[in-house]
């Protein structure tokens, strides 16, 4: 998965998201060893010190663990995982909402466009 990363939010907050996205995914699976910080940090071209203190604010949320000789591990805890990926979704629904309320759309409205949208995905997809 390429490095999506964008100026209108903090680098920091995006690598945090990008390496959820990407254990919720499974690109990173349950237990799998992480590359290095550097090797991270060079992929995602960042500098080293962000793309660990991003590590760390994921280790500290208990979505990664680091063993001192071996590096840093996803966990394995499944829950712990689909709450990060329901955490993801949220945001996601959260932020679709207030676009639309932007654009000028009730709640009733939203639903139906969605429905309308999904149902017509249904019968092209």
């Amino acid at each position: 998965m390429a490095w999506n990363l964008k100026s209108d939010r903090p680098i920091y907050s995006q690598l945090i998201e990008q390496i959820q996205l990407m254990v919720v995914s499974g690109i990173y699976a349950a237990g799998s060893k992480l590359p290095s910080v550097r090797d991270m940090a060079a992929e995602a071209s960042v500098n080293p010190n962000t793309m660990q203190r991003a590590l760390s604010k994921l280790e500290d949320d208990g979505l990664l663990y680091s063993q001192r000789t071996s590096g840093r591990y996803v966990t394995e805890d499944v829950q712990k995982i689909m709450q990060t990926k329901n955490g993801l979704a949220e945001n996601l629904v959260q932020e679709f909402i207030r676009k639309m309320n932007r654009l000028g759309f009730d709640g009733e409205q939203t639903v139906d466009l969605l429905n309308r949208v999904m149902k017509e995905e249904g019968q092209n997809g």
